[in-house]
C-alpha cells in the first residue's frame, strides 16, 4: 500500500494525542458504561473535530470485534479525498478493569512496539442511546471528538441532540468536519 508511511505516522500522531494532559481548569467530561458485546460493529463517522491523523479523511468508520480475553480488536477504516482507503489496526482495552466508559487504545505500528506504554490514546464513551445506534466518544482534553452513528448518515434530531450534549460536555462543536457523501 503506498500510504503505509503516512498511515503509520498518523498512528504515531493519535497515540501521542493520548498521551497529552486533561485541561485542569475544568472537570473531565461525564462518561457512561458500555456494553461491549453490543458496541461490537461497525460505527461510521459523522462528524469529528480536527485531528492530524485524518486531515485527508473526507469518510472514516471503525470496527470493533470483541475478544475472547475482554479486549476489542479496532480496526479504522479512512476514505481520503483521492477516493483511496486507508486502514489502521489496534486493540483497545479499559482503563480500568470492570469499567467500560473509558478505554486505552493502540494501534500496532512500528512505535507502539518499541514504546507501548507511551502510544495509548484515550477513547472515553460519552454518550449512546439505549438502541446502539449513535454514540458520542471524546478525549478528556476536549480536543477530540466523534459523533458516531451504525449507519452512514443520520437525521437532523440526532444530530442535533449529540451536538447538544457535546456541548454541555465541554466540546467546541464549532470546528466539527463533518462526513462526506
Amino acid at each position: 500500500m503506498t500510504l503505509r508511511k503516512p498511515l503509520l505516522f498518523s498512528c504515531l500522531m493519535l497515540a501521542l494525542a493520548g498521551c497529552s494532559s486533561t485541561d485542569r481548569g475544568s472537570p473531565p467530561p461525564a462518561t457512561v458504561q458500555v456494553d461491549l458485546q453490543r458496541y461490537q460493529g461497525v460505527w461510521y463517522e459523522q462528524a469529528r473535530l480536527p485531528m492530524f491523523f485524518q486531515r485527508n479523511c473526507v469518510q472514516s468508520e471503525a470496527h470493533y470485534t470483541l475478544r475472547d480475553d475482554g479486549k476489542i480488536d479496532v480496526t479504522n477504516r479512512c476514505k481520503e479525498k483521492n477516493g483511496e482507503w486507508n486502514e489502521a489496526r489496534g486493540v483497545a482495552e479499559a482503563q480500568v478493569p470492570g469499567k467500560t466508559d473509558k478505554l486505552w487504545v493502540r494501534f500496532d505500528n512500528w512505535f507502539s512496539r518499541i514504546a507501548p506504554d507511551m502510544t495509548k490514546g484515550e477513547y472515553w464513551v460519552l454518550y449512546h442511546d439505549t438502541d446502539y445506534k449513535v454514540a458520542l466518544v471524546g478525549h478528556p482534553n476536549r480536543e477530540y471528538l466523534w459523533l458516531l452513528s451504525r449507519s452512514p448518515q443520520i437525521d437532523s434530531a440526532t444530530r442535533d441532540k449529540l451536538l447538544g450534549i457535546a456541548r454541555e460536555q465541554g466540546y467546541d462543536v464549532s470546528e466539527l468536519i463533518w462526513r462526506q457523501q
